[in-house]
């Protein structure tokens, strides 16, 4: 890169990964962007939820939410519910924000374990706000009574992916952002370093660039096809391997929550939008044909299904390395983590931050490419753990499929934290791994895995007190959700124009030059 010149940063691929790390660059960056994609091909976006650290990015864009949900045609998202991962007719949520109040130095779930087995406690979801008003149907961003806090209610979203890689294509190309129509037809080498020089598509045109960003989806043009990095296998823990996906009409409830709703080889999503509700099924092809799969689908639609359902082949894993020389992996290029806890756009954003955090000025330095990589492999493999919890914990016994997943063999960290929480309820949450030790007692307890003990100050607490306490914050989250509006009125208020925006969850990013 020639001293004075701007950083050319070549993005190869749209879609959500694509438009996402153009508006991040344009917004907080000075580097000249580029990228390529063609019409020709279409987006994967099998996944239309999200968890809350969205809000951040939005927020550090300088994104209105009500126009975002405008435009995306969403709606809110308080957690997801999973039904018969326990078996048919078991279902709980894994509900974001806190779950209960904590006393002294021990978490809340400590103090519920002994209550429960006092027969003092209900279901621990009994005690989780968010929880409470999404099985309500209610929805809220301000506490009701500043006079009477109310426990935090974090909210994230559904929307159509489709339409967010829109809005975010016009916000980065308003900032500077260039386009270019194409298909990439070969990739050119550096003669000096090997790294990647530049792109030519198929009219002959060459894209020349200093950094480039491989947003190609499965294809993985550029980290894959010219770098050679490998993926990392794991369909031996996560065996689902295929997706069926159906948009239909929306109809029955319009929840404030996605559901995951167990298979007999796989399980179904429901996201409800504004103008329609995105439906899917996530199967293992070894014990489930993709015929029997849109039909299981199709039949369990709330309305009249609006498209062909559209399949999708995927191997569960993660690029061994995402950022090699000149070259970062975003999206699926990067590697694919099915959409059971909505991870998906998350794993773009958070490498989007990461990478920022790091930017080169002007040649990469391998230090720092060795970090980013290692900070990217803990936080996908420990997401990765979470979801073979799900699958590992299922109580559908008798089923191919289920009990093949109970009988896998463990991560050894996943095999360390299941010992721990069952031996006595503990949870540690290492360095800044993703889900918090709300979200996996939730999912522990909710598909059956008890501590046998619960820590010894527990039992410090009075009986009475120790009742009292359950009470009050069932009783508690339970009268302000009665004060909440319904979420359907809420958002169509909302998403009005000329809505008061809501408070920004984060401070301003500072933007970076060089």
């Amino acid at each position: 890169m020639d001293e004075g010149r701007k950083q050319r940063i070549i993005i190869v691929g749209g879609g959500t990964a694509g438009w996402m790390a153009a508006a991040a660059l344009a917004r907080f960056t000075d580097r000249l962007v580029t990228l390529v994609e063609s019409d020709a091909i279409g987006t994967v976006g099998v996944g239309e939820a999200t968890i809350p650290q969205l809000r951040l990015f939005n927020a550090g864009l300088g994104i209105d939410e009500a126009e975002f949900l405008r435009e995306t045609r969403g709606s809110f998202k308080l957690g997801i519910e999973f039904a018969g991962w326990s078996g048919d007719g078991s279902r709980y949520m894994h509900a974001f924000g806190n779950v209960g109040q904590g006393a002294g130095l021990l978490p809340f779930h400590q103090y519920w374990a002994r209550a429960k087995a006092s027969g003092i406690a209900g279901e621990l979801g009994r005690y989780s706000l968010n929880e409470t008003a999404a099985h309500a149907g209610k929805m809220q961003m301000w506490r009701p009574d500043p006079a009477r806090p109310a426990p935090d209610m974090p909210w994230a979203y559904h929307f159509d992916a489709g339409l967010y890689s829109a809005y975010l294509r016009r916000f980065a190309e308003a900032r500077g952002v260039t386009r270019i129509e194409g298909l990439v037809g070969s990739v050119e080498r550096g003669a000096e370093d090997g790294g990647i020089a530049a792109v030519v598509l198929d009219s002959g045109q060459r894209v020349a660039g200093d950094f480039f960003i491989d947003c190609s989806g499965f294809r993985a043009l550029l980290i894959k096809g010219a770098l050679g990095s490998d993926l990392e296998d794991w369909s031996h823990w996560l065996p689902c391997n295929r997706a069926v996906a159906v948009p239909c009409a929306t109809t029955g409830e319009f929840t404030p929550y996605t559901r995951s709703t167990a298979t007999k080889a796989g399980w179904r999503w429901r996201i409800p939008l504004q103008h329609r509700i995105g439906n899917g099924h996530v199967y293992c092809s070894k014990f489930l044909s993709d015929d029997e799969a849109a039909a299981d689908l199709l039949a369990n639609l709330d309305g009249t299904a609006q498209d062909e359902p559209r399949l999708l082949h995927f191997t569960t894993g993660m690029r061994r390395v995402q950022w090699s020389g000149n070259c970062l992996a975003l999206g699926l290029a990067a590697g694919f983590m099915e959409p059971l806890e909505s991870t998906s756009i998350h794993l773009i954003q958070s490498a989007i931050a990461r990478f920022l955090n790091m930017l080169p000025r002007k040649k990469p330095q391998p230090s720092m490419i060795d970090e980013f990589n290692r900070q990217a492999s803990f936080e996908w493999t420990r997401i990765r753990d979470f979801l073979i919890l799900h699958y590992h914990a299922n109580g559908r016994v008798g089923e191919p499929f289920w009990d093949a997943c109970r009988a896998a063999e463990l991560p050894d960290t996943l095999q360390r934290k299941i010992d721990q929480f069952r031996a006595a309820g503990f949870v540690h949450r290492e360095h800044e791994e993703l889900f918090t030790t709300d979200g996996w007692v939730q999912v522990m307890i909710g598909q059956g895995i008890m501590p046998e003990s619960w820590h010894p100050m527990a039992d410090t607490l009075p009986e009475g007190d120790l009742a009292a306490m359950m009470a009050g914050i069932e009783q508690r989250h339970a009268q302000i959700a009665a004060t909440m509006p319904d979420h359907a009125p809420f958002l169509r208020a909302y998403c009005m124009p000329g809505a008061i925006p809501s408070p920004s969850p984060s401070g301003e990013l500072r933007k970076i030059t060089s």
